[in-house]
């Protein structure tokens, strides 16, 4: 069976994976703390490329996070082209991901329901 992964999908994995790498080691911005890249949407004609982010830090403020990443969209993509072998490297557009906190939220939900169906049924 073919592999449906399209040249953009492929593009913005690498892109995730450098990013990371960079972000790790080489960013020396202090509003940038422990930020974990969770997907890299890119254009289809690689001009732009929507990644998402999200950090379990509870220090920092996301707003102050992705003012330091915005701020420093040029030094990563200046890193990029240095790391990847693409002939345009995308704009890069920094977006909080809430996706884990949602799943965080909607598993406590879950726990609390379960815990409060066991009790009413002790009570019977």
């Amino acid at each position: 069976m073919k592999k449906s992964f399209s040249r953009s999908t492929r593009v913005g994995d690498q892109i995730q994976k450098e990013l990371a790498d960079l972000i790790r080691n080489e960013l020396k911005d202090p509003r940038v703390g422990m930020v974990t890249i969770t997907a890299v949407d890119v254009a289809a004609d690689y001009s732009h490329a929507k990644v998402y982010v999200t950090t379990l830090d509870d220090r920092r403020s996301t707003d102050d996070m992705l003012n330091g990443l915005k701020h420093s969209a040029g030094f990563l993509r200046t890193g990029l082209f240095h790391r990847l072998s693409l002939r345009v490297i995308p704009q890069l557009h920094f977006v909080y991901d809430r996706s884990i906190e949602r799943g965080i939220h909607l598993t406590s939900l879950i726990d609390e329901a379960i815990a409060s169906e066991k009790i009413d049924s002790d009570k019977l």
